[in-house]
């Protein structure tokens, strides 16, 4: 975040500040009045229901910004993961005059108006998973996630080493025009690096369980069954292949390999049991990291434009069997 920034957001919050002042010695004439109970106004732009993952990340930000610690969050999910629904609460909070929005987009295009009008109006937009295209981070204070590139990477690089002699594989995407598709896409790829691995097809799933199962039984019927690794953009989609390929009489872990992205409890205890083989975190749990950020941001101090949240990648079933007693989602 530029210095310039920095100065407008901390001068807009002065100014709020010496108005709130102004108005509780009018209405009270008491001078202490307003101090440390001070509320302040956080509209959360949320995704809404999507499975496992997203369920663990908006409680956990909802369970962090409490009343209890000082915030009034205003929580809006999107209605079936439509932009427009975002737009209209985003447009809602900036109407409000809120302190912050956090954004968690369901489309990664199509945000510049609403981040140009929050930034006219000196409210600062902190990004929470998703990023947004273009890219431009003069428009909000940082993006909170994974590193969605490296952590495909990562499973892209355990593909090429567990298939050294090549073989078949499929993708199973998230929805089309969601940025973390195409970043754990371009993550995977460069992971495989020069591999012999043969891409058969790529389809979305939608992040569903129920249509991972019906995307990869087609897969499955269109090769007669020749393919040897699924690639689970997430969690719920990869758990839906497995119960394809057992119906399909394969087994997995032998006949057809499945890996997958989010660590969600239910898949640490399928890899657990065998039925995935591998599973990379993407931690849900950054709640405690945005609230120093707001807290940064509405202080007027300097944030990095992109906040690593650390994730663990999980290759066998010890491992998940290892973690899955304190697993919080």
């Amino acid at each position: 975040m530029s210095a310039k920034k920095r100065i407008r957001i901390a001068f807009g919050l002065a100014a709020v500040g010496a108005l709130t002042i102004g108005l509780a010695a009018c209405s009270t004439g008491d001078a202490d009045a307003g101090g440390s109970d001070e509320i302040t106004t956080v509209g959360f732009v949320a995704v809404g229901p999507e499975g496992a993952w997203r369920e663990a990340n908006e409680q956990n930000i909802q369970d962090t910004f409490t009343e209890e610690a000082g915030y009034d969050l205003k929580y809006a999910p999107a209605t079936n993961l439509d932009q427009k629904s975002q737009i209209d609460a985003f447009t809602s909070f900036v109407d409000e005059g809120v302190d912050v929005i956090l954004l968690s987009a369901t489309e990664a295009s199509g945000w510049e108006d609403s981040l140009k009008r929050a930034q006219e109006a000196e409210i600062p937009v902190i990004l929470l998973d998703r990023g947004i295209e273009p890219d431009d981070d003069s428009l909000y204070v940082t993006r909170i996630a994974p590193d969605n590139v490296e952590v495909a990477k990562e499973v892209g690089a355990w593909a090429a080493a567990t298939f050294p002699d090549g073989g078949n594989y499929v993708v199973l995407e998230g929805p089309a025009g969601v940025g973390v598709v195409n970043e754990r896409n371009t993550g995977f790829d460069e992971g495989l690096g020069d591999s012999s691995l043969n891409k058969v097809d790529a389809q979305t799933a939608n992040w569903s369980a129920e249509e991972g199962k019906s995307v990869f039984e087609t897969m499955l019927k269109a090769s007669n069954n020749d393919i040897q690794l699924v690639f689970a953009q997430n969690d719920e989609m990869g758990l839906g292949a497995a119960q394809a390929a057992e119906e399909a009489g394969l087994v997995v872990g032998e006949d057809v390999k499945i890996a997958t992205i989010d660590g969600t409890k239910n898949a640490m205890q399928a890899l657990a049991d065998g039925q995935l083989s591998y599973v990379h975190e993407y931690n849900p749990l950054f709640g405690e990291t945005a609230l120093e950020v707001v807290e940064k941001a509405l202080a007027g101090e300097d944030v990095d434009s992109y906040i690593v949240v650390p994730s663990e990648a999980f290759d066998s079933a010890e491992a998940a069997q290892a973690v899955l007693a304190d697993r919080k989602y």
